[in-house]
């Protein structure tokens, strides 16, 4: 009975032709969509999978979490583009068979203009080549702070072409990824507070430093920075002896991409600190030497008024 009814059901073939033609082009356009979503999901689950393996393997610390979700997100994006230029290619070269016209010409054509734009078209070549790498490499995510070809900002997009930043002024620069010779990431699974802070020469410098030390470890207690940071400020050498000042240098580790706002916090707390305990940030000094005028001051002490007031009375 069963037999009966698919044997009674209508071939495609006894349909007019533009009515098969056109079933045929909305199954072929069907079967296109489909297989795409079906690569969406497969491509964000395979993915996945592949990165957190790979993470396990070069045993990532725990902040590893938002970066794998940047990259996840980098790398099925840009396979799904390239998935999606693909199947699209397909079903309209299936699409034009179905009309009758012959296909064998427009995939030799094809192969032809990807030869003819290997060498007309180098850069975009080079820029398609580096974009590879910039992701297999994994140099920077989405969301990351990075700097590339002289340009600071934050990843906005990557294609196999250009990269995208936008800078703190809200300007949008896009990078040809051919022109990425170094790419510096800062926002890499943890990131370093990195001060110097000048004290005058008359400063008792193991107090300076018990200062600053206390106030980095107040910072890390604190329920709101705590958070923030993996290692309290501290610091670790007398970094310069200045012309009027003794330099310090501080450094702490903290969670990626929170180095500028964890190092705002820690100069705004070492000024107060600094103010409470009597300790001078030094300014620079100028001295004006004046060896030909009457009142002329020589001395370290001299000031910008009384060198004023000795050239006033040179002039009269």
């Amino acid at each position: 009975m069963a037999v009966a009814t698919i044997r009674s059901m209508p071939d495609v073939t006894d349909l007019p032709v533009s009515v098969a033609v056109g079933l045929r082009i909305a199954l072929i356009i069907v079967a296109g969509v489909a297989a795409y979503a079906a690569l969406r999901i497969a491509v964000g689950v395979g993915v996945r999978q592949i990165m957190e393996r790979k993470a396990a393997d070069e045993e990532q610390p725990e902040p590893m979490s938002a970066e794998l979700e940047r990259r996840v997100k980098t790398v099925a994006s840009l396979v799904l583009r390239i998935a999606g230029v693909v199947i699209a290619i397909i079903a309209g070269l299936m699409a034009l068979d179905q009309f009758g016209i012959d296909i064998g010409p427009a995939v030799a054509g094809l192969g032809v203009a990807g030869i003819a734009v290997g060498f007309g078209a180098q850069t975009l070549v080079r820029d398609w080549l580096a974009g590879i790498f910039v992701i297999v490499e994994n140099q920077y995510n989405q969301g990351d702070v990075v700097g590339i070809a002289g340009v600071e900002g934050v990843v906005e997009a990557i294609s196999l072409r250009r990269t995208t930043l936008r800078d703190l002024d809200g300007t949008l620069h896009t990078v040809p990824n051919g022109q990425i010779v170094v790419a510096s990431n800062m926002t890499r699974l943890w990131a370093r507070v990195n001060l110097d802070v000048s004290v005058a020469y008359d400063t008792d410098i193991d107090r300076a430093t018990g200062i600053i030390d206390r106030i980095g470890e107040e910072l890390q207690a604190d329920p709101e920075w705590g958070p923030r940071m993996l290692e309290a400020p501290t610091v670790v050498r007398v970094n310069a002896l200045a012309d009027s000042a003794v330099t310090l240098k501080i450094l702490g580790q903290v969670q990626a991409a929170q180095q500028w706002a964890v190092a705002g916090e820690l100069r705004k707390r070492v000024l107060a600190g600094f103010a409470r305990e009597g300790i001078q940030i030094p300014f620079p000094h100028r001295v004006i030497v004046n060896s030909t005028g009457p009142g002329a001051s020589t001395g370290p002490a001299a000031s910008a008024s009384d060198a004023q007031e000795a050239a006033a009375a040179s002039d009269e």
